[in-house]
């Protein structure tokens, strides 16, 4: 037995010796990779080899990075997700994120009126919607940002799943810190390298990143004058439209199918009144909005609130490709303005599956001929009307949502 353990003791410090040398021999090639490649490409894009050398002191592959690819190993199996995007919808509007949002924001709004006043004044984006996106993408500033830019992008330009996009994302960062718009060691990133409050890829930085304080940088690091003046020009320059709202909480009746959801089935809000939609407050629809275009949003089908939304609402969007994303930036900023409450009908007991759930049902509705968006286990709108029409087309109610009971019924 004593000599069986020492064995087991024995191949586990070999194995371990072995990672230890496979990750240097790793190392190694990412070093080359950085002065073969990427230096080539620093330079031809303006950058000074102080800046890059400054940028690479010290850094190293991050290995704790997800969906990483080292030389010689194959793609990982994703892992099962439960993120809230694909699970309950509900629980992306938990009473902690929303009040928190709200709350501070408000305060924010106060303290920074004037930069506020200045970005809407440009820009035509409210400052409520401002204060909501900054609010959810860095707790206004106040949420630790906590990794080297170069680090998380170097490793995933060097071995991940989309190496050629974080590549492309890595030469922006360099362009950035050679035009020193923020000083050494204050370009901290997410572990996907989205940088400062805005939580800008390096390459959205350069096109919307501005100078709010006047000081000749756009430092969306330290600088909420700055941050707020980007948010709003990212906004803008996506086709926000002033003087339009983002949406509106509505009443669906049940002969409105939900299979008209979607930004490719808008139309005069006034046509959706018609045929049965109100506004959840008994207000009419402003003037200007009845006679503009409109679309239906239920991100949870029939199991939760439905909105008639704006273009405004797919700006949103832009921002983070998740309707509930644009649905809570919206919703946080009315709190913040105008004091609202919550939704006032209640998100319905659905969801909590697993992605590959509902990656499964979107392949059976795309053998039925159903465009779902791609079988991506992400219940967005095309998934969910299709799903809807599978109901309807096989006399069920549409429920136009992913349920577990779908799964085996759509296998059939």
């Amino acid at each position: 037995m004593m000599r069986v353990l020492a064995l087991v003791v024995l191949l586990v410090g070999l194995c371990g010796q072995a990672f230890a040398q496979d990750r240097a021999s790793v190392e190694r090639q990412f070093r080359g990779w950085l002065e073969q490649q990427i230096w080539p490409r620093a330079r031809a894009a303006g950058v000074a080899r102080a800046t890059f050398d400054a940028a690479f002191s010290g850094v190293k592959l991050n290995w704790d990075l997800p969906d990483l690819v080292p030389p010689g190993s194959k793609p990982r199996t994703p892992q099962r997700q439960r993120q809230a995007e694909f699970g309950s919808p509900g629980k992306y509007f938990n009473r902690g994120s929303v009040d928190a949002a709200t709350s501070v924001g408000k305060q924010m709004g106060r303290s920074h009126a004037a930069a506020l006043a200045a970005a809407e004044r440009r820009t035509g984006v409210p400052g409520r919607i401002i204060l909501a996106i900054w609010g959810r993408e860095s707790g206004y500033g106040r949420v630790k940002i906590p990794h080297n830019v170069f680090e998380v992008l170097g490793t995933k330009g060097f071995m991940s799943t989309r190496a050629a996009y974080f590549t492309d994302e890595l030469i922006a960062a360099l362009r950035i810190a050679q035009a020193g718009h923020a000083p050494a060691g204050a370009m901290k990133s997410s572990w996907a390298g989205a940088l400062g409050q805005p939580q800008f890829m390096p390459s959205s930085f350069l096109d919307y990143a501005a100078d709010g304080d006047g000081d000749g940088h756009a430092d969306i690091w330290r600088s909420e004058a700055d941050t707020i003046a980007s948010i709003a020009r990212y906004l803008q320059r996506h086709g926000w439209i002033a003087g339009r709202d983002w949406g509106f909480e509505v009443s669906v009746p049940a002969s409105v199918s939900c299979t008209l959801e979607g930004p490719d089935q808008g139309r005069k809000i006034r046509d959706w009144v018609a045929m049965g939609i109100t506004r959840i407050s008994g207000r009419a629809f402003p003037d200007h909005e009845s006679r503009a275009e409109g679309f239906l949003l239920m991100p949870a089908g029939r199991s939760g609130p439905a909105f008639i939304v704006t273009p405004n609402f797919y700006v949103l969007k832009d921002y983070n490709m998740s309707d509930l994303y644009a649905l809570f930036v919206g919703h946080v900023g009315d709190r913040i303005a105008y004091g609202v409450g919550d939704f006032t009908a209640r998100w319905g007991n659905v969801g909590g599956l697993n992605r590959s759930d509902v990656a499964a049902m979107q392949r059976a509705l795309e053998a039925m001929g159903h465009d779902v968006g791609g079988a991506d286990g992400l219940a967005g709108y095309k998934t969910r009307r299709s799903i809807g029409r599978w109901q309807e087309a096989t006399g069920q109610s549409a429920t136009c949502f992913p349920e577990a009971v779908m799964k085996a019924a759509l296998a059939r």
